[in-house]
Parts: structure tokens; C-alpha cells; sequence
């Protein structure tokens, strides 16, 4: 009798793997220019066909789920030694690595925040949103965070605010370094800094113009308290 062999199941051809980052390669060069590129313009850039990249993904919806998706997941990946004792400068510090992660692809960050894909990233950027909860909390029980609004509303705050400077860079044109100074600066202002303690603190960081952020070395300015003015 004959044997009948058990069917394995088999990995992915090696091609259509590379295929396949290709395409999302191309997608995030065509959609940074414009969004509303079609699925032609990206298997051109891809130097794939039509046939080849519908193999991959049915829809364009589904290609920029896919680029929305995996640039959330690097943001969060950004943000994972992204700390500090001192909150003030932990929320500045997020709103730099969000900055340095969306600046060159402003308006595709637009379409994950805005659009229909919102939920589909939402996942994704959970722990972005739980590092500004924690820095937000840790500043209302410091005393350098405004305490008359709920942590959770001013954390939300927060995020909007960061995406009005998204928004806003995409309708300016903001050049990096204003960019990414504003979405630190409007973040503490919501948290309750005021615009000279805000200057103050970012000047202290000393941010490097490129480089991913991290906890720099400074003198940092103290948080401006009843007891900072009495002591």
C-alpha cells in the first residue's frame, strides 16, 4: 500500500518575503509624497506588478493599515527607554521621540491619528499612551503638574495637543527642530507649565539636533511651587 506522507505546512518563499517589505518600503517613499497615490504608483516604486502586490494586499486601505501599523509599533519601540525621574522632562522627552519617529511622514501620521485607520493603530501605540499617563501622573503627585484637572483628561490633552502640532507642521511646514520643540513645549503648557518654565526646561536639555532622544545631561530648572519660592 502506499504511504501517504503528512503535509507540512511551508514557510514563505524567500521572495515573497522580500517582495512583500518592498512593497510596504515603496508605500511609505509614495504616500509620504501623497497620500492619495494609487496602488500602481507604489508597485512601480516597488519594481513589482499590479498582479504581484495584490497578492500581498487586496486594497490600498489594507497596505497603508499595514504602514500605519508597523510605524505605530516603532514609535512605541522609540519610546522604550524614553524616561525620567524628573516628570516634567519625561513628557518633554516623549513629545521629542514621537517627533523624531512622525516628522518625516507628517501626513501618514495624520491618517493613523484622523482617519478611518485610527483604531487599527490604536493598539499599536498603547504604550505611547501609558508612558504620558505615567509621566502625567507622577507630575500632578510632584506638584509640578496642574492638579485641578483629572490625570486622565490632562493625558488626553496632551495627545491632542501633540497631534495640533502635527497638524500644524503638515499646514507650515515646520522645519524639525521648531517641530519638535513645539510638541515638547505645548505638551508641558497643557500639563500646567508656564511658557517661561517650559523655555527654561528645554533649554536645559540640550537636545542633540539627530539623535534619538534620551535622558541628556542638564541642570534642570526646579518645578516653580509654592514651597520653590518660599524655601
Amino acid at each position: 500500500m502506499p504511504t501517504t506522507l503528512p503535509k507540512s505546512t511551508r514557510a514563505p518563499r524567500r521572495d515573497a518575503a522580500e517582495n512583500r517589505e518592498a512593497i510596504v518600503a515603496a508605500a511609505a517613499t509614495v504616500f509620504r509624497h501623497d497620500p492619495e497615490s494609487s496602488l500602481d504608483a507604489v508597485a512601480a516604486e516597488a519594481g513589482l506588478s499590479r498582479r504581484a502586490l495584490y497578492g500581498h494586499f487586496a486594497s490600498r486601505d489594507q497596505l497603508l493599515a499595514e504602514l500605519l501599523t508597523r510605524g505605530a509599533a516603532r514609535i512605541s519601540g522609540a519610546l522604550a527607554g524614553v524616561h525620567d525621574d524628573d516628570p516634567r522632562i519625561h513628557l518633554a522627552l516623549i513629545g521629542a521621540a514621537l517627533w523624531q519617529e512622525v516628522q518625516q511622514m507628517r501626513v501618514l501620521a495624520q491618517l493613523a491619528v484622523h482617519g478611518p485607520l485610527e483604531r487599527t493603530v490604536a493598539e499599536a501605540l498603547l504604550p505611547v499612551r501609558t508612558s504620558v499617563r505615567d509621566a502625567v501622573r507622577r507630575g500632578v503627585d510632584d506638584g509640578c503638574f496642574r492638579p485641578d484637572i483629572p490625570v486622565e483628561s490632562i493625558a488626553r490633552l496632551v495627545e491632542e495637543a501633540a497631534i495640533a502640532v502635527l497638524d500644524e507642521a503638515v499646514r507650515t511646514d515646520l522645519d524639525e527642530e521648531s517641530g519638535r520643540r513645539l510638541v515638547m513645549s505645548v505638551g508641558l503648557s497643557v500639563a500646567g507649565l508656564s511658557w517661561r518654565e517650559t523655555d527654561a526646561l528645554l533649554d536645559s536639555l540640550q537636545l542633540p539636533t539627530t539623535a534619538r532622544p534620551t535622558t541628556p545631561g542638564r541642570k534642570t530648572p526646579g518645578p516653580t511651587t509654592p514651597e520653590a519660592h518660599t524655601a
